[in-house]
């Protein structure tokens, strides 16, 4: 007799530091209108960013990317530590990845004038959609960083 157990899930993560407060960052991270100038990989344009930054609130973001049509990354935010911890579902509208629910976990450390962003993203089925996911999220750091310097999202 044979068990079928759950399918085993791959986890990534990214850290970037960033040369900006704690306090900076986070805004960035969690007020809409900022959000939607860094977010996404290069070239992708944001046009909608809706976040209810608050344990049960959800977030809903429109991205398009050359060549394509409008996707949505969904979810629900599961826990909030301001200035410290962000960590919410994700799941993908409009992708050949929806129905697929992940977790992400966004950790703020202080490092005095600059801030350590650590991201967890957990819950794919395979090494391919962890390295999309890898991409992606290497493309926002670019785009924070952008935003960070006063400089055009790339």
């Amino acid at each position: 007799m044979s068990t079928t157990g759950p399918a085993p899930t791959l986890t990534l993560t990214v850290n970037r530091i960033f040369n900006a407060s704690r306090e900076r960052v986070y805004a960035a991270w969690t007020e809409p209108d900022q959000s939607q100038r860094w977010w996404g990989p290069p070239g992708t344009v944001i046009p909608s960013v809706e976040m209810d930054v608050r344990v049960g609130g959800s977030y809903r973001v429109a991205m398009v990317s050359p060549g394509m049509d409008v996707m949505y990354v969904k979810g629900t935010y599961r826990e909030v530590v301001p200035l410290e911890l962000l960590v919410y579902t994700w799941e993908w509208e409009g992708n050949p990845m929806e129905g697929r629910e992940t977790l992400v976990t966004v950790e703020f450390r202080d490092l005095g004038k600059q801030t350590e962003v650590a991201i967890t993203h957990e819950g794919f089925p395979d090494e391919y959609e962890v390295q999309l996911h890898t991409d992606g999220w290497n493309g926002c750091f670019e785009g924070l960083d952008a935003l960070l310097d006063d400089r055009p999202h790339p």
